[in-house]
């Protein structure tokens, strides 16, 4: 996902740099090419040798150093790398930083530094909470800084509150956020729906289905790292959302459609990957469970129908769906198509075991309006990529 790309990581003293050497591992194994450049202080927690071992390239400390080749280090770094993360970053570098002092490897090399910075404070709370941090905080936020809030939580000091340097996910998402992917999708808000629906008959008993919410998630996340100001609105499922992303979770296909219905209205995209319930318990005779098989007839009624209120009611918005079907996949979702007033049909079948519910693979049938196109057998993150390609050109 990183190859090619280029990364600096400067580490300062905080007591949370030794969690640093998780985030460069993370980085390399993406295949970036991965910098670290230490405070002096920091050689203090942690041992250069580490990230030097996990990178493959000289941990950078001393400005003057003589071991190394004849270009300017600070200057000919800076100008090859595509973003420079500061974290943990202490109230000293960020003081430094806002003041414009340049007194050190890392700061002469942010300085030079053109593209994307990024600042993960991490202190005791207490100096996270002074005035002149917050102060020294929004100067950098005005010069274009990215600031990555603490975690809060029980600090090194023992003191509990906020200050804490935020988990290795959150700071490897910031990065893959501005990297991983052209920002083809920047400005464009895209509400994505997933996972199952679920409809309770009694408060033990419930209809659902088999979806797992894998395939609208990996779009969520491309659309995302593609710049996208993404809401996706969940029903209930084990997967963890990917950091930034924002959820709105929900049960059952009422709770859904309200959500769609408050949201769809000031979208570019709206992509309904999810499998809602068709049916939901008309009555709940009694919050007590029935005892005899003779008590479990159950009367149904569908659920409303959300791809086709949103069809009906959009305006400017593009309308992807998405058809499962046993048999007749083609006809059915051709059908699907014109009926619900959707611009694209993403259909499978669950006729290969390796395709629909509950696995990591898929095979997807698109369809507009003017052509039908047939993919290969992908993972579920390829072909998120490739449903987005799609909608981008809709």
């Amino acid at each position: 996902m990183l190859k090619g790309k280029t990364i600096i990581i400067g580490v300062t003293a905080s007591i949370a740099a030794y969690k640093m050497a998780g985030v460069v591992h993370t980085l390399k194994k993406m295949g970036a090419d991965c910098h670290v450049i230490m405070t002096k202080n920091a050689l203090n927690i942690i041992n250069p040798i580490t990230f030097e071992t996990l990178t493959g390239n000289k941990c950078l400390v001393d400005t003057f150093d003589r071991n190394f080749q004849f270009n300017v280090e600070h200057v000919s770094l800076a100008k090859k790398a595509d973003i420079f993360m500061v974290a943990p970053a202490t109230a000293n570098i960020i003081g430094k930083i806002a003041s414009g002092i340049c007194d050190d490897m890392l700061t002469t090399t942010l300085f030079a530094f053109k593209g994307k910075k990024i600042i993960s404070p991490a202190m005791n709370t207490n100096m996270y909470e002074n005035p002149i941090l917050q102060d020294n905080l929004e100067k950098l936020k005005k010069y274009g800084y990215e600031i990555i809030e603490p975690s809060s939580g029980l600090l090194a000091c023992d003191d509990i509150g906020k200050g804490k340097l935020p988990d290795e996910e959150i700071l490897v998402s910031a990065i893959l956020r501005h990297i991983a992917y052209p920002h083809d999708l920047e400005g464009k808000k895209i509400l994505i729906t997933a996972g199952p629906t679920v409809e309770a008959i009694d408060p033990v008993r419930y209809i659902t289905n088999h979806s797992t919410g894998k395939m609208g998630y990996a779009i969520a996340k491309n659309a995302y790292l593609r710049g996208a100001d993404v809401l996706l609105i969940s029903g209930p499922t084990s997967l963890k959302p990917f950091p930034g992303i924002k959820v709105i979770n929900t049960i059952s296909a009422e709770d859904m459609f309200n959500q769609v219905k408050d949201n769809y209205k000031d979208m570019d995209y709206i992509i309904m990957s999810a499998a809602v319930a068709d049916y939901t318990p008309m009555v709940v005779a009694s919050n007590k469970i029935k005892k005899s098989d003779d008590d479990m007839s159950i009367k149904l009624k569908r659920t409303k129908d959300i791809l086709a209120f949103v069809g009906e009611n959009k305006t400017t918005q593009k309308l992807i769906g998405f058809s499962m079907e046993t048999e007749d996949m083609l006809e059915n979702s051709k059908k699907k198509l014109i009926k619900k007033n959707c611009d694209m049909i993403c259909a499978n079948s669950l006729s290969n075991p390796n395709t629909g519910f509950g696995v990591d693979t898929n095979q997807i049938t698109f369809i507009t309006k003017d052509e039908i196109e047939i993919s290969e057998l992908k993972t579920k993150e390829e072909l998120a990529k490739n449903i987005l390609d799609k909608v981008g050109r809709l």
